[in-house]
């Protein structure tokens, strides 16, 4: 399995370091091995800022105020469009806002790359189908598939 991982930096604000990149990287390829997803693999991940995400939450949610990161699933239930010139399914387009994860960061009391992996882990499980908006006991499942890749990645709590 290969992971490719087109990350686009549409921010100022916060630097984005090769190691970031990388992180982003490593926590998309981490879900996916985690999950057993078996298949070469292409994710979209856009770095923004909070004025930015807000927008998308507006226009795509109708929920007018800044989040922490939006998950843009292409496929459903297991079913993925392939990308012809590399065979990759295209999972989807993960938004992650740099603005939201450094303040959440501080409120959490851990590191800002903690926090930016939890939150592509997290938009990358909704782009494998997870969704705990109503459902309690999948929002249980999916946190415990977050901690498991966390653990992964060595960035526990």
């Amino acid at each position: 399995m290969k992971t490719e991982v087109i990350i686009t930096n549409s921010q100022r604000k916060i630097k984005v370091t090769e190691k970031l990149e990388s992180l982003i990287t490593n926590a998309c390829d981490a879900t996916l091995r985690n999950e057993g997803f078996a298949h070469d693999a292409e994710v979209n991940v856009t770095l923004v800022s909070d004025r930015k995400i807000k927008e998308y939450n507006s226009r795509f949610r109708g929920i007018n105020k800044s989040t922490d990161v939006l998950s843009f699933p292409m496929g459903e239930n297991d079913e993925y469009d392939v990308n012809p010139e590399n065979g990759a399914y295209m999972l989807g387009d993960v938004v992650l806002s740099l603005e939201h994860a450094v303040a959440q960061a501080e409120e959490f009391g851990h590191s800002f790359e903690r926090e930016a992996a939890y939150l592509t882990v997290h938009s990358m499980l909704h782009l494998l189908g997870y969704d705990h908006v109503n459902d309690e006991q999948e929002r249980k499942i999916m946190r415990g598939r977050e901690e498991q890749v966390m653990e992964l990645l060595d960035l526990r709590r």
